[in-house]
């Protein structure tokens, strides 16, 4: 180690890869040409069938920074996940899909915030998206006012969350320590653990955004996140509040109303999708938002996207049951 590399904040990368060999050079390489930090970066292959050992292999020889893990049967991207959190040292922590890869300065400029913020416990920015399908990723919905970043408290962070994941995982870089006070990532989520690991990070300290882009985030066929999408989507976001609220996090929510609050935002989303369905003329699955965010909210009834639902309904096909 480089003399001056002591005094640079230390960043240990997890790399869970299952045959994604075609886009593993690219994200290893954008970890190991960072600047301002000192990387350590762990490859978990979960028993890939493409070339993904035999590359990860020659990345490890040719750095001593690089480190392979290789799974002889597939576990699952959860228990991948959780293997690469206890894994880790150092002082900060990154779990970076094999897919997605950081872009020039990002460890640096977060590692950089939380280095001046004690009481930030992770950070995040902005996110390039890649791919040919963008619908449906949120951008991050944080005013800065001009500013390169902002710190937000938990409560400020839930609350400009709303119904939404607006943190894209890549970006993400947390305090190696708290990740793993806080544990691994919930086995029974597989489609919204990130967005209630957040959560869980955001009731124990403040929320770092920096506002620049920080990594690019893949969306492909193979990607989960495009196939996994619509009613199953918020259903899934239904089951990371009820998992974060069932924990009692009394410090963000010391009067009991904030779960109450997610879960009638959740609805209101779901009547937006269902007002989309019917400009698609989808009536099924009209009804299917409609009731799923009925049965989220009763009081959601009260709200905009709900009165523009019903206004919708009655013009293009006629009024809605008289039961709702």
């Amino acid at each position: 180690m480089n003399p001056v590399d002591r005094h640079l904040p230390s960043v240990f990368v997890v790399v869970p890869c299952y045959n994604y060999a075609r886009f593993l050079e690219q994200c290893v390489q954008s970890i190991l040409s960072q600047v301002r930090v000192t990387v350590e970066v762990l490859i978990i292959d979960d028993a890939s069938s493409d070339d993904t050992g035999a590359l990860s292999e020659r990345l490890a020889q040719d750095d001593a920074r690089v480190r392979l893990i290789r799974h002889p049967r597939n576990i699952g991207h959860i228990a991948t996940f959780n293997e690469g959190i206890a894994a880790a040292s150092g002082d900060y922590f990154l779990l970076l899909s094999a897919d997605d890869y950081l872009l020039p300065g990002a460890l640096g400029r977060a590692t950089g915030l939380m280095e001046r913020h004690a009481e930030v416990g992770f950070a995040f920015g902005r996110a390039r998206v890649e791919g040919k399908s963008t619908g449906g990723v949120p951008a991050p919905a944080v005013a800065t006012m001009g500013q390169p970043e902002r710190i937000l408290s938990g409560r400020e962070f839930v609350d400009l969350s709303g119904p939404r994941n607006i943190v894209l995982s890549p970006t993400v870089v947390v305090r190696r320590k708290l990740q793993q006070q806080m544990g691994g990532y919930l086995p029974n989520l597989l489609h919204s653990g990130d967005m209630e690991m957040w959560l869980r990070l955001a009731a124990v300290g403040d929320v770092g955004y920096i506002d620049e882009d920080q990594a690019v985030y893949r969306r492909h066929d193979d990607n989960m996140s495009i196939a996994y999408d619509g009613l199953a989507d918020l259903m899934a976001r239904e089951k990371a509040f009820r998992a974060f609220f069932a924990n009692g996090v009394r410090k963000l929510d010391p009067s009991g109303r904030l779960e109450h609050t997610c879960l009638q935002r959740l609805a209101e989303e779901a009547f937006r999708h269902a007002s989309m369905a019917l400009n698609r003329g989808d009536g099924p699955a009209a009804t299917a938002f409609r009731l799923y965010g009925l049965s989220l909210s009763p009081t959601a009834r009260l709200s905009v996207n709900w009165l523009k639902l019903l206004a919708k309904q009655t013009i293009r096909r006629g009024p809605l049951s008289s039961n709702l």
